[in-house]
């Protein structure tokens, strides 16, 4: 009997609950390294994006570096395509591998590339492309790493257990401004435009190894090989088509959700030192702190969903967004000091949360296993793309053109799609095409 089959017919016993626990945290730490190097290139941005770009006005140089990251999310629909089929045919694990591969790549490529001074125009290109490979695989990171955890879960756990895909997303970037905020306190601020910006995608690239090989001893999910053995051969693309409502849910909620966390977790940063007043470190501090807060709450969020079902959050995360997004981004861009500041990126992010920690769940539990890592990543990505990786870019660009607050009002349109898509979906908990046998 071959290693896949005695995942498949291994039993939940204790020792068998030990082992997709050893999984689940694999395959999370690898989630973990692969959001790092992603939030790394935002954390840092303030620093590199002189070393890249002509010299210019600082919010310009500022949009060269948000421009750049926005092609990184455009390409994250072509890596959901690509590798849920791969992960659809090939299995879970192996699409895990080869997303953690490209990632470690992209990142080298960002630490050892010289300045636009140095090589001219060939910086930004090699920065482009570096972005380009991390964008292609996030795109599949996301959707294969949410197919694994809810089928590795449990049936009753699956909400707390699915969670913890944004507990490691978070992690790593919480990571990554852990770092900057070490770096910062080390280095002087000479040191970090010259080079020290550098040091976290070699950390990048070398934790991205370590994971590959980590990922490569994790076991393949159980249901994913029923179905294979099972299963035909089937036309993906025929079966996609059969599930337009599922695809239209994922496409609705995501785009209200990829937009909030963009505001108030990648982009705040930004918002904090740009619009509020506060200096890069403090903005730094402010935004870590928050983002401790919203990790918390993810199992929280995750536990809640297996009781009250996932519809309830999602309805309780569009309620509470289009009602409280203006308000908040306003209070923050006035805000006085940073603990008020904290406060209140914090309570956006606990509204978030009630997103965020099923996020991945609830698109999982909408499509047949046969075509759940391409249902998953595909309409997620082609969101995250068009909404949440250009947040930035409309944002500073609005900005920079004297009509910062009409941002406030573009997130609160997404929010009330978000809305309208979770009053109008079923509850994927109760209607869950996530089988065990």
């Amino acid at each position: 009997m071959s290693a896949s089959e005695i995942t498949a017919s291994r039993p939940v016993t204790a020792h068998g609950a030990r082992w997709r626990i050893k999984d689940i945290i694999g395959s999370s730490i690898g989630n973990l390294i692969e959001w790092y190097d992603w939030f790394a290139y935002s954390a840092f941005a303030l620093y590199f994006a002189a070393v890249f770009f002509p010299k210019g006005d600082r919010t310009v140089q500022l949009l060269n570096a948000a421009a750049v990251f926005a092609v990184g999310f455009l390409m994250r629909p072509i890596g959901s395509w690509l590798m849920g089929l791969y992960a659809d045919r090939a299995g879970r694990r192996a699409a895990l591998v080869l997303s953690m591969t490209i990632m470690a790549l992209g990142s080298l490529t960002i630490a050892i590339t010289p300045g636009f001074s140095s090589i001219g125009f060939f910086a930004p290109l090699l920065l482009l492309l570096a972005r380009v490979a991390q964008g292609l695989s996030l795109g599949a990171e996301y959707a294969t790493v949410a197919t694994y955890l809810s089928e590795m879960a449990g049936k009753e756990r699956r909400g707390l257990v699915a969670s913890f895909q944004y507990v490691t997303l978070v992690m790593g970037q919480f990571a990554a401004l852990a770092l900057l905020v070490l770096l910062q306190n080390v280095l002087t601020a000479g040191q970090l435009m010259a080079w020290g910006w550098r040091v976290p995608f070699l950390i990048g690239s070398f934790g991205a190894a370590g994971a590959y090989w980590l990922r490569r001893g994790i076991e393949e999910s159980h249901i994913f090989e029923n179905a294979r053995r099972r299963a035909s051969p089937v036309d993906t693309w025929k079966l996609m088509a059969q599930h337009p409502r599922e695809v239209l849910v994922v496409l609705g909620l995501t785009m209200g959700g990829t937009l909030g966390f963009t505001t108030f977790s990648t982009y705040m940063q930004h918002f904090l030192a740009n619009t509020s007043g506060f200096s890069k470190d403090a903005a730094t501090g402010i935004t870590a702190a928050a983002m401790v807060v919203f990790m918390l709450a993810q199992p929280l969020m995750g536990w809640l969903s297996d009781k009250v079902g996932r519809r309830p959050l999602l309805i309780a995360f569009g309620v509470l967004a289009t009602v409280f997004t203006v308000p908040l981004l306003t209070a923050i861009g006035n805000a006085g000091n940073a603990v008020t500041a904290f406060v209140l990126v914090a309570a956006a992010l606990l509204i978030e949360s009630t997103y965020s920690a099923i996020s991945g769940l609830y698109k999982a539990e909408l499509f047949p296993t046969e075509i759940r890592a391409l249902g998953v990543g595909l309409p997620y990505a082609i969101a995250v793309s068009v909404v949440g990786g250009t947040a930035e870019f409309v944002a500073l660009s609005l900005k920079h053109a004297g009509h910062e607050s009409w941002f406030y009002w573009y997130v609160t349109g997404f929010m009330v799609l978000a809305l309208m898509t979770a009053v109008l979906m079923r509850d994927t908990q109760a209607h869950s095409r996530i089988t065990e046998s």
